[in-house]
């Protein structure tokens, strides 16, 4: 039972919109237990429509629009939030997190977390001097970090933060939702795609630069053009919207394969659009601990994925799926034309994903973790 007495977490993140970090956040709040935990969250941008996904109804959600009024007053907001709730503990996420410590700080709030979901759009290297000194300059305002895989907890290291100070958690998925198909929820595809034939080959992202949708678009056209027989029966599926979604599709159409790719654009039955796919293919060039690829992965399927980031934490080459270094789109054709020839490789890369989450990576672990934490400080 919630009283007013449970101690209230206050999550900062950037926006509450369909992505890995905010599914996580929504997850986290959802199944934690309700008689441990009061929640609040704060964008410091915009919320959305993704926060109906919020299923406890006294989680307020406050949208502070920093796009539109600028980060003066978004500090003034968090100062003023932070004295009005009085959070047990102020729980910031990624770089714009950082701008809500000071105003907690100052608020009084005695018990700061820090989590770290991926890289930055501009950082994908890690090597941004700015943005390293600017985790440096907040670390004193920061009680602990959390990071979703090592490569983050290395990053952290490697900028002078203190190994003690840092605790990883892996992002989990919920195995119930995200299961294999029995068959393929064909109600859901454009009629080109129909056919128990068609091979789907799909990604479900942020159409964004570091998500390097294009790669994907350059490979499959590559895939059309050395292996006709293969090419004919695989068709595309990018599901996702973000600001370069008509770039991509401006791309489709000069590389002539516009009529074999359906740009879903967002979509709320994400593990029923992953039941229809075959291969799943996330070509970003860095990131953290991807949800999409445990969700994929949950869902049964094999995964084609760059080598960064936490990915190599996710994914065993060649017993669930295979790696290619960014940009290699030839590669890239190559993978996806192994998965499309081998439909028995498919099946047994697929099986072995599923058991791979299901043993490392589930949501009750995830939910365990984050509430070890949340205990140990409130």
């Amino acid at each position: 039972m919630i009283t007013p007495q449970s101690p209230l977490i206050l999550h900062v993140i950037h926006h509450l919109v369909i992505g890995g970090m905010e599914n996580g956040l929504v997850n986290l709040v959802n199944k934690l237990p309700a008689s441990c935990f009061r929640h609040a969250i704060v964008c410091i941008d915009h919320s959305s429509d993704f926060s109906q996904r919020i299923i406890r109804k006294d989680i307020k959600v406050y949208a502070l629009n920093r796009s539109e009024r600028g980060i003066w007053p978004v500090r003034r907001d968090l100062f003023g939030l932070c004295k009005a709730l009085k959070p047990k503990i102020v729980h910031t996420r990624n770089l714009s997190g950082l701008d809500a410590l000071l105003p907690a700080r100052l608020a009084g709030v005695r018990y700061c977390l820090h989590s770290e979901h991926g890289r930055d759009v501009n950082d994908l290297k890690g090597d941004n001097q700015k943005l390293r000194l600017l985790r440096r300059l907040h670390n004193p305002l920061i009680n602990q970090f959390i990071t979703v895989s090592k490569d983050l907890q290395q990053y952290l290291i490697n900028i002078g933060i203190r190994s003690e100070k840092i605790t990883q958690v892996y992002n989990g998925v919920d195995t119930e939702r995200f299961s294999p198909a029995m068959s393929k929820p064909q109600r859901l595809l454009p009629e080109f795609l129909l056919g128990s034939d068609k091979i789907i080959i799909g990604t479900v992202g942020r159409i964004q630069a570091v998500k390097d949708q294009h790669a994907l678009l350059r490979a499959y056209q590559g895939l059309l053009a050395k292996y006709p027989d293969l090419g004919q029966k695989a068709y595309l599926v990018i599901v996702g919207n973000g600001p370069l979604l008509g770039d991509l599709k401006e791309k489709a159409i000069s590389l002539g394969i516009s009529h074999r790719v359906w740009f879903s654009g967002s979509l709320d039955t994400i593990p029923e659009i992953l039941k229809t796919f075959d291969i799943f293919v996330l070509p970003s060039l860095a990131e953290g601990i991807s949800n999409t690829v445990l969700e994929a992965m949950a869902t049964g399927l094999p995964v084609i994925t760059t080598n960064v980031g936490g990915n190599v934490e996710l994914v065993t080459e060649g017993l669930n799926g295979r790696f290619f270094r960014p940009g290699n789109i030839e590669h890239l054709s190559e993978l996806i034309a192994e998965y499309t020839a081998d439909k028995a490789l498919l099946k047994k890369h697929g099986h072995a994903a599923r058991q791979a989450v299901l043993t490392h990576f589930s949501l009750a672990a995830m939910i365990s973790g984050y509430q070890r934490i949340y205990e140990a400080n409130c």
